[in-house]
């Protein structure tokens, strides 16, 4: 059968499927659980309607649950289990990550990711919406900042290889030190340590986009009165800024942040594609990547670390942006 008739049989079957289910719920809920006659007719329909609502829901509530549930209880008794996912190991996978090594590095990295790169990205883009909206070509600069957002995470690193190239004809950072005299050129992504910070280059420069377009509306939704009240007691532009602008956005600056900051703590492919997590570069992910085949326990147990790291930040954001809601 041809792809395209595949497609729409599919279709048709799952429209279909929605109709019948959200028919027969009814049917069966009016006329078998809830029926609308006898003595308690009223108190039946009322019911109903309760539940409605709950039986429309259910098929998306269910599937969302299968598909959010299921790999985490997955993981977890993945983690218990030795290579062959038959021996019974409890605790030990967990035991041997907190023992030191290679372990110790990928989350000290990770902890440099998310002390670093939500911060410099926030303050940047705070920055870059300030001066923006000063200028008359302030839309066509913002277009500029947040263009990298477009580009994938493998695209990005793929440019900035460029800028990083040990070539001073290539290179951006070599051809700068060869214009001060200096001859051989480096490669920075072998540099113990500071190489962390040339990846996190990176996802700051595509972040900054992000964080200055949500930090700009929230700058133009300062009252007017609350500006011209501080320019009359005599504010100067820096006092204006920091010492009225931000407290105004505070809870707008701690929802970017944490955005950020779960989205630093997922970060993959730019430390993959740039160095493997060779020289000293290992972040979480691409160290659980490393055990992804020859022992999945354990790279399950990574998983869980990371799901446990990454689960106060993401209630915290939630429950920011709720506030920022109201």
């Amino acid at each position: 059968m041809p792809v395209v008739l595949q497609g729409l049989l599919t279709i048709v079957i799952g429209v279909a499927g929605c109709v019948a289910y959200f028919y027969f719920s009814n049917l069966v809920l009016d006329k078998f659980i809830y029926p609308a006659r006898g003595e308690k007719a009223g108190h039946n329909i009322n019911r109903a309607n309760q539940v409605r609502p709950w039986l429309f829901l259910f098929p998306a509530i269910f599937v969302l649950g299968l598909y959010l549930v299921y790999p985490v209880v997955g993981s977890v008794i993945r983690s218990f289990y030795g290579r062959d996912g038959q021996q019974f190991v409890g605790l030990s996978y967990y035991a041997e990550l907190f023992q030191g090594g290679d372990f110790t590095t990928a989350f000290l990295n990770n902890l440099l990711w998310v002390l670093f790169v939500p911060a410099a990205s926030t303050f940047i883009g705070l920055l870059a919406a300030q001066l923006t909206d000063k200028l008359s070509w302030g839309n066509f600069a913002k277009s500029l900042i947040f263009m990298p957002m477009a580009i994938s995470f493998v695209g990005a690193s793929l440019i900035w290889k460029f800028v990083y190239a040990n070539d001073a004809g290539i290179g951006l950072i070599n051809a700068i030190r060869a214009a001060f005299g200096f001859e051989n050129p480096v490669d920075v992504l072998q540099i113990p340590f500071w190489n962390n910070f040339f990846l996190m280059i990176i996802l700051v420069w595509i972040q900054t986009g992000f964080a200055m377009v949500i930090l700009s509306a929230a700058l133009r939704g300062i009252p007017e009165e609350t500006i011209e009240a501080a320019i009359l007691d005599g504010a100067n532009p820096w006092q204006l800024f920091f010492k009225i602008k931000v407290p105004q956005i505070m809870s707008t600056i701690v929802v970017v942040w944490t955005t950020i900051t779960i989205l630093v703590l997922k970060v993959f492919d730019i430390v993959y594609t740039m160095t493997g997590g060779n020289f000293g570069t290992e972040i979480l992910p691409s160290y659980m990547m490393d055990y992804f085949v020859t022992s999945k326990g354990y790279a399950s147990a990574i998983a869980v670390v990371i799901m446990i790291t990454v689960l106060p930040v993401m209630i915290w954001n939630i429950m920011q942006s709720r506030k920022e809601m109201r």
